[in-house]
């Protein structure tokens, strides 16, 4: 069966990965500066000086750093994409497919995310186990450190301190990562790849294995790569990059509320990647049905493509 995402149109895909690497690193420089300025007029410009501890994730300066995670994040994945649209002289919405959305896969993705827990937990603790050889020791100590200020930093930017930082977390967490990641990898990289290698597939693990890597959490890597496979075949199967959106909201959007509801329990926040534990059985049904309701996600856009 033939799905083709409906974007590429224009020029090499060569080109269009340059321009989006391009713009990627002119919207991180402009709009990290931006956030340091509104930091700058929030906390006064003695805040320069305390930089260091900003970016360590100091508690006393949380604020301005999520000012700067989500100003910096608007520059990388947002702003790109949209600027790689126009550069092709379209409109991003022609583009990338933003195709009217039906209420059916909506209900679909909803159902992928839930039933894919189980088995996406015991992947995340499987891939938490890996141990490297002996002669990769200084790697895997490396890996193991990054995983550690990963997390750190995770903690202090998840912590609801004050009434508005629940939703400012859901922003920063969930819904901007949503759009704009989707729109870079899924529908600005993938699409390209796609079209230069003339089969999605290769396109959408290509994109998937970039999605992991860029996060540099490594006793993450595979969970994370199935998950952007996932986003990347939802894209391509309905030709609308919304329910990849929405799929994506959906998976970050829990760990904001599983943190909130910890904090209001009295639950260390460092427990938040602990497995639930669910017997084997459990995640084998989790992965049978997971991949029925790809199928069938599948099967309708099918359908919804004839009749249209």
């Amino acid at each position: 069966m033939n799905f083709v995402t409906p974007i590429r149109k224009g020029s090499h895909p060569l080109l269009q990965i340059f321009l989006l690497c391009v713009y990627w690193a002119v919207g991180a420089v402009i709009c990290t500066l931006l956030g340091f300025i509104v930091v700058a007029i929030v906390y006064g410009t003695s805040i320069f000086g305390e930089l260091g501890s900003i970016m360590n994730g100091d508690p006393k300066f949380i604020t301005a750093l999520k000012i700067i995670q989500i100003s910096s994040s608007i520059g990388m994945f947002i702003l790109p994409p949209i600027a790689l649209a126009y550069t092709e002289g379209q409109r991003p919405n022609s583009f990338y497919g933003f195709n009217k959305p039906d209420f059916l896969p909506f209900i679909l993705v909803f159902a992928i995310m839930v039933v894919s827990m189980p088995i996406m937990e015991g992947l995340a603790a499987f891939n938490q186990k890996m141990v490297l050889p002996e002669f990769l020791k200084g790697l895997e100590n490396w890996m193991k450190m990054k995983e550690q200020e990963a997390m750190k930093m995770t903690i202090q930017l998840i912590t609801v301190r004050s009434n508005w930082d629940f939703v400012a977390n859901l922003i920063m967490i969930a819904v901007l990562p949503a759009i704009g990641e989707e729109l870079f990898f899924r529908a600005g990289l993938q699409g390209s790849l796609q079209k230069m290698m003339g089969n999605h597939h290769v396109a959408i693990w290509s994109t998937a294995i970039i999605f992991s890597a860029i996060h540099l959490q490594f006793y993450g890597f595979i969970p994370r790569m199935l998950l952007g496979a996932g986003f990347g075949y939802l894209y391509y199967y309905s030709g609308s990059i919304w329910y990849a959106m929405l799929a994506h909201f959906l998976n970050n959007a829990y760990a904001v509320f599983a943190a909130f509801y910890m904090q209001k329990h009295n639950m260390p926040l460092d427990k938040v990647d602990e497995p639930i534990g669910f017997p084997w059985y459990g995640y084998l049904i989790s992965a049978i049905i997971t991949i029925a309701l790809f199928k069938f996600f599948k099967d309708n856009a099918a359908r919804e493509r004839k009749l249209g």
